[in-house]
């Protein structure tokens, strides 16, 4: 195990007033440090460039020159340069840029964050790039190095732009057939060599723009050259081409940014702006909160490059030195730096010669996929007759690259070549067939003989390069071949299967589904049968099986909140059942099936069991007995007695017993545990005074009698009525109504 060691300018000092804190980060020219500034007590973000730059000749002054020109610049959307300066630690010349910290997060953490942005997102971000852009070229700066690392947001939400002028210092501190960028945002005018404008920034800007909205940069490649030649020669396609749906004027936006032709793009930053706002305001809010129905995949590693070669000049005659990605970490002094979000090293591994303050050990950085590269430009002008190139006729050389386009890129030598040295690399074969057709000078006496081995070794260099090109677009790594049919194969003979068709570039992506089992291949993506190149990738659809969803506890909620959150968990109410509960108010779940915790299919059912509350109570017919026998009875049935304050009048209940109750006690009464029951009190029969019926005709004295409320019993003298008139009648006074009075008829 090797033994980490501390950054050597952790806890320094520079220039006597920057107290070093910790490393932020580190990108492709310089190292970024969190320092105090003693002199004014804040904190600063102290950039400090690699020693091998510092070391050049004259750049200090080109240095000092762009620090002065980015310091002149105060603009809210711009970070502001506060000093700049070279002094030396350790021996090493450290050179220095002082600006303010802006503590939060870069536009690459909030793209791996959100994958891509909603067009009212997007062109909001923009616009205050786009500010500080307007404001940089009215003051006649040119960033050179537009894209989302560059951009910083604060804690607070304040957007600004990082870096101004540094790219133009470095560039030209490395040559004039070099520059400096980020392969995936350099506009085609600095891929061929040509100055740098205010359109290249704005170009730049428009590729940012294409990513935040579709979460993809529109040319990849798997080295810079791929990246730089297809900037150069292609048109970036509309980001509706992988956005359906997207606003016309959001393509006509990104397309004008992007034109291959200067000319054709926005002036500057504040033709843009004024552009970009009219947009913002005349499209509709459907237009800016566009989301696809099926949104593309999300592209976490766009940035496959393996290798990359950044010339750098060390002195008069000395060799250029290259930088390599991948490399070994060698042993004894080896140091990894963490990846950090404000924008700082992240991914493959970088190997920088040289780097160390305090001697010449070797680090190895994480690699942002994005990083600023110092790359070799396209000259405008064909090479010189001293480093002979061969035409481009579109067919690769013995290592599969095209010569061309390689030396078109970088132009510089290879390296251990001398830095001025004018030979190019060796010829390749298709090279030297040609140069063998050009006679250099006259010779005499050439035999015809010789002129037949020339030929055949002409003949048998075109045979092997036509070979090699039949190999390689047809049993090679370029041949067609169609993708088998491995739906519902398991995804180890899948990978099986596409690996004997030579296909070894394969990714998966794991899906719900109903139908499929776990683990077994639903789809591939292109679909089966069509034909792809052995090189292509291909994506393996696998069944992750039918989504499961737990069931909630509804128990106590009522039928409506349960049916509610049984829906939301992606379920249904199955069956429905009603009971009576002594505890449950009526309309509350008491019981489900399965219970909570349970895992189903989507809109798979739980049955329910819902209270109808308590169960009703027959009530007992209490009529005619006394009061306190009766307030018993209903209580113990589990009623409420209440007995009324008046009484009434009764012929047949005797005086304190009931003589009606209410709800009354017929037989098939019921009503719920706990109702009242109103009972009301007999006070016995009324008191009548008994008429006087003597010596009145039977008939009017009997009805006379029961007028009154009396039953009459009727007694005759002689066995019969004779005279018909009542001779007497007893009782006599006031008597209960209902009473029997008896009379005598004679």
């Amino acid at each position: 195990m090797h033994q980490l060691r501390r950054d050597p300018l952790e806890g320094a000092t520079v220039d006597g007033r920057y107290v070093v804190q910790s490393r932020l980060a580190r990108g492709g020219m310089s190292t970024v440090y969190l320092a105090t500034d003693r002199r004014l007590d804040r904190r600063v973000a102290l950039k400090v460039l690699y020693p091998h730059l510092a070391e050049e000749p004259g750049f200090i002054d080109r240095f000092e020159q762009e620090a002065k020109s980015a310091a002149r610049l105060s603009h809210p959307h711009v970070v502001g340069v506060l000093d700049q300066g070279v002094d030396e630690i350790g021996g090493q010349p450290v050179a220095y840029l002082v600006m303010e910290f802006v503590p939060g997060r870069t536009l690459r953490d909030v793209l791996r964050e959100n994958g891509r942005l909603t067009p009212r997102h997007a062109l909001k971000l923009l616009d205050a790039v786009v500010e500080g852009l307007a404001a940089a070229h009215e003051a006649g700066l040119i960033h050179r190095d537009v894209k989302p690392e560059n951009v910083l947001i604060s804690d607070t939400g304040n957007v600004k732009i990082a870096d101004f002028g540094l790219a133009r210092a470095v560039s030209a501190s490395t040559g004039t057939a070099t520059l400096v960028g980020t392969v995936a945002y350099l506009s085609p005018e600095l891929v061929l060599g040509r100055p740098a404008e205010a359109q290249s920034d704005i170009y730049s800007t428009g590729i940012m723009l294409f990513e935040l909205l579709t979460g993809r940069q529109p040319f990849t490649g798997e080295s810079p050259i791929q990246v730089a030649v297809q900037h150069a020669q292609s048109e970036v396609p509309a980001p509706s081409v992988i956005l359906p749906g997207l606003a016309a004027d959001i393509d006509e936006l990104v397309q004008w940014c992007t034109s291959r032709d200067p000319e054709d793009r926005p002036v500057d930053g504040a033709a843009l702006l004024g552009e970009l706002r009219h947009i913002r305001s005349t499209l509709s809010d459907a237009d800016l909160d566009f989301a696809p129905a099926d949104p593309p995949a999300p592209v976490p590693d766009q940035d496959t490059l393996t290798a990359a070669v950044v010339p750098r000049l060390v002195g008069d005659g000395a060799p250029t030195e290259a930088l390599r990605w991948p490399a070994p970490a060698g042993d004894g002094d080896t140091e990894r730096v963490p990846d950090d979000a404000a924008g700082g090293a992240r991914g493959l591994t970088e190997v920088l010669p040289g780097a160390a303050l305090e001697d010449n050990s070797t680090r190895v950085i994480g690699r942002d996929h994005n990083a600023t590269r110092v790359l070799g430009a396209m000259p405008q002008q064909p090479p010189s007759r001293g480093n002979p190139l061969p035409p481009d006729d579109g067919a690769p050389d013995h290592d599969g690259r095209d010569a061309r386009q390689l030396h078109e890129v970088y132009g510089t030598p290879p390296a251990g070549r001398p830095a001025g040295s004018s030979s190019a690399r060796p010829p390749s074969k298709r090279q030297q067939a040609r140069q063998a057709q050009r006679p250099q000078k006259s010779l005499q006496g050439r035999t015809a003989r010789r002129s037949v081995r020339l030929l055949a070794v002409l003949l048998v260099l075109l045979a092997g390069l036509v070979a090699g090109v039949g190999w390689f677009f047809g049993a090679g790594p370029a041949g067609l071949v169609s993708l088998p049919d491995v739906a519902d194969s398991t995804l180890a003979d899948a990978r099986a299967v596409l690996e004997r068709e030579g296909l070894a570039s394969l990714s998966t992506e794991e899906v719900f589904d109903e139908q499929v089992l776990e683990g077994v291949v639903i789809a591939t993506e292109p679909a089966a049968a069509s034909p792809v190149r052995r090189f292509e990738r291909v994506e393996l659809i696998v069944s992750k099986g039918p989504e499961l969803f737990a069931v909630p506890d509804v128990v106590g909620r009522t039928r409506a909140e349960a049916t509610e959150e049984l829906r939301a968990a992606g379920l249904a109410v199955g069956g429905l059942e009603e009971e009576y509960s002594e505890s449950a108010p009526a309309d509350e779940v008491v019981r489900q099936s399965p219970g909570q915790g349970a895992q189903r299919r989507r809109a798979s059912t739980v049955d329910l069991v819902v209270s109808r509350g308590p169960a009703p109570i027959a009530v007992p017919e209490v009529t005619g007995r006394p009061a306190k026998e009766a307030v018993a009875a209903l209580e113990q049935a589990g009623l409420e007695a209440r007995v009324a304050d008046g009484r009434e009048y009764s012929r047949t209940v005797p005086e304190g017993a009931v003589a009606r109750q209410d709800p009354s006690g017929a037989p098939g009464t019921e009503v719920q545990r706990g109702t009242a029951v109103t009972l009301t009190l007999s006070q016995g029969p009324r008191m009548v005074k008994v008429p006087s019926v003597f010596s009145l005709p039977e008939e009017r004295a009997v009805a006379t009698l029961e007028a009154a409320g009396f039953t009459v019993q009727v007694d005759y003298t002689f066995g019969s009525a004779v005279l018909g008139l009542v001779a007497g009648q007893s009782p006599t006074g006031e008597q209960p109504e209902g009473s029997t009075i008896r009379i005598t008829v004679t």
